[in-house]
């Protein structure tokens, strides 16, 4: 079997899609935006200033799918791209990180997953009632739609001296505990969130978060590395199903295994940010010399993307593009490397919501060659592309793109 790379920049949105009126989103654009507040300076900072100099991402065809998807130019260097490039819209119904990536390979989902209405305590009474009495807590926080960082400055000094975790949502299908790593303890976290697993899919809730935190009020609270999806599994199978029915590994750099209930994955390697993530690829690749190998840069989307920071954001994905020829330099001639998102989170959004935006369909490797693979009917493309180089069993959705 031959190896594949998925790179999920997660959140990189490259427009919005015809559909994005129906989640209020039109008009919204994550990487266009991003590159026309730094042409304009203002997505300048300490770290960083001045026009975004991706130049390795554009190499590999990012840009030129920026522009096919938006239609209009952008203040980027423009070269011929050494990859295929295109844009994809999704046919599953949200615009949530379970779907996108499920979609990704192969399964679109078409219904649409419960959610928690946006109002002040916004969750069912009895759904908190079965928390507190079967979690053997005192009571619960929060009880609303709310940023993870916001909510845990506003709540975080009266969550150690109560004892009462803080539940909050967002516009996802997601259920979310936030608690002090040492003053509530993490394992006790842990287990609250299966405990709200069980009792939120009655409800057809996605996911539930850990999101434990440390430090204090004096100095700040802050999110760890020791967050935990428990996410319900697919209702179907997946390229990575394919992939290990053939006789290969899948291997799962970040959330991953978290986001697909860890169905089809061989093993899970972690890190505490994108360049953590980035050094764990790298160390998989130089292991893993077939199957897939998928991984989730997280940080686009929680770090950046909800807080709407676009400086954040716009060195993120420099820091991130000044990496990829370490990636290059340890590819074969059999591997094929995807580039792509599971939807958008625009910085200059109102909000700190997903957006549904078309995501970038960047294909790379030593055998593939400048094609333009134009607008993607389903995100289901890219997985049955890696399919069809994988030499498996072709995925139930998905055209696989033409890379000769």
């Amino acid at each position: 079997m031959k190896r594949s790379i998925i790179l999920v920049l997660d959140s990189l949105g490259l427009g919005s899609t015809k559909d994005s009126h129906l989640y209020g989103d039109t008009g919204a654009d994550t990487l266009g935006h991003i590159i026309e507040s730094c042409d304009s300076d203002s997505a300048n900072n300490s770290e960083r200033n001045g026009p975004l100099v991706i130049p390795n991402l554009i190499r590999w065809g990012l840009g030129e799918a920026a522009i096919a998807s938006r239609k209009k130019p952008l203040p980027i260097s423009r070269v011929e791209p050494q990859g295929a490039f295109g844009y994809a819209k999704e046919v599953s119904a949200g615009k949530d990180t379970p779907s996108g990536h499920w979609e990704i390979c192969g399964l679109p989902v078409p219904f649409e997953w419960g959610t928690f209405p946006k109002t002040e305590n916004c969750f069912p009474e009895s759904l908190l009632l079965s928390l507190i009495e079967e979690g053997k807590i005192g009571g619960t926080l929060a009880n609303k739609h709310a940023s993870g960082t916001q909510v845990i400055e506003e709540f975080g000094q009266e969550h150690i001296d109560s004892g009462f975790p803080i539940c909050y949502t967002s516009a996802d299908s997601v259920f979310q505990i936030a608690a002090h790593e040492e003053h509530f303890g993490l394992d006790r976290l842990y287990e609250l969130c299966t405990i709200a697993k069980r009792l939120v899919d009655p409800l057809e809730i996605t996911r539930v978060i850990a999101r434990p935190f440390t430090g204090n009020s004096k100095d700040g609270f802050e999110r760890s590395a020791n967050r935990k999806d428990l996410t319900t599994p697919p209702n179907g199978p997946t390229l990575l199903d394919n992939i290990q029915d053939g006789g290969g590994d899948v291997i799962s750099v970040g959330k991953i295994g978290d986001i697909f209930s860890n169905q089809g994955v061989s093993y899970t390697v972690k890190a505490a940010n994108n360049m953590g993530l980035v050094d764990q690829l790298l160390s998989e690749m130089k292991k893993v010399n077939e199957g897939l190998i998928f991984v989730n840069l997280v940080d686009f989307d929680t770090k950046f993307g909800h807080r709407r920071d676009v400086a954040g954001y716009a060195l993120a994905l420099e820091q991130f593009d000044a990496r990829l020829p370490e990636i290059e330099a340890q590819l074969t001639s059999n591997d094929l490397v995807l580039i792509t998102a599971d939807h958008g989170c625009d910085p200059t959004w109102p909000g700190n919501d997903h957006t549904r935006e078309h995501v970038p369909v960047v294909f790379y490797g030593k055998s593939i060659k400048n094609n333009n693979l134009g607008e993607r009917e389903s995100f289901c493309d890219m997985g049955q592309t890696i399919a069809q180089h994988l030499e498996i069993e072709p995925l139930l959705h998905g055209k696989a793109c033409n890379l000769s």
